[in-house]
């Protein structure tokens, strides 16, 4: 708090003297000693008064957290843009690429963020997976997923399922296939978790199914699922909204 570095979430700083008010979320933005730097840049697609989309390569955190502050799409659009109000409206996977969409004005951010409680975005992710050609297109996986061991890995069990993604099949490259997913629900990788289920496990993934030992990142050979595009009513100014990432995939039919 000394060196104004706790803030609540509009961005005024939380000091010893300042009266707690209920339900007040608090940000504290701490010091990392070392920091490397992620060697691949972020776009910018679109800005106005209510909006910042961007383009996050993979390997880039969206908010700090763990051994990551400086290196985080957060930080750099915030230094990038010079706006101290940004903040995320939602979140994809560090190891993702793809769209993120940004709230400017503090008073608006419930609205945005409220579609995506809501279930009213429509997203669509494209991955490169293995081929199976017993599998029949479009298909949808429904399931329950819960937090597993380790906590930050999931694990679908049975009961009422409360995750479903719409699944199909795009183009094929000799035993590898590219492929559109559509989640209806947002649980935490989710669309990872499906596909292994499938026994599609997305190219590069190191989590589904789990690697052994998990080696530092490998910049040559990025998880290879992209949030493509993202489809909405803006419930600020009542537009259609439609954004598309400008990333590709590695993928050669």
């Amino acid at each position: 708090m000394a060196s104004n570095l706790v803030m609540d979430e509009f961005g005024e700083l939380v000091t010893p003297e300042r009266p707690y008010p209920g339900h007040m979320r608090i940000y504290y933005y701490r010091a990392v000693d070392v920091e490397a730097r992620i060697p691949f840049e972020e776009a910018v697609l679109f800005q106005d008064a209510h909006l910042v989309v961007a383009d996050k390569p993979h390997f880039l955190p969206v908010t700090p957290s763990g051994h990551y502050l400086q290196e985080t799409l957060l930080v750099r659009l915030k230094k990038r843009l010079g706006i101290d109000t940004l903040i995320p409206i939602h979140r994809i996977d560090r190891e993702t690429a793809g769209l993120v969409l940004f709230g400017i004005q503090p008073l608006e951010r419930n609205a945005y963020q409220k579609l995506f409680r809501d279930h009213a975005v429509e997203k669509n992710y494209e991955a490169i997976a293995p081929w199976r050609a017993d599998l029949t297109w479009p298909t949808t996986r429904t399931s329950r997923i819960v937090e597993g061991e380790p906590f930050f890995r999931q694990r679908e069990v049975p009961g009422v399922p409360n995750s479903e993604t719409l699944i199909n099949f795009l183009e094929k490259s000799g035993n590898c296939a590219r492929y559109t997913l559509r989640p209806i629900s947002g649980k935490k990788h989710q669309l990872r978790v499906h596909m292994n289920a499938l026994g599609l496990p997305i190219l590069n993934d190191r989590m589904y199914p789990p690697v052994a030992d998990t080696p530092e990142d490998n910049y040559q050979q990025p998880l290879q699922l992209l949030a493509k595009s993202i489809a909405f009513t803006d419930p600020v100014t009542g537009e259609a909204r439609r954004f598309e990432s400008r990333l590709s995939l590695n993928f050669r039919p």
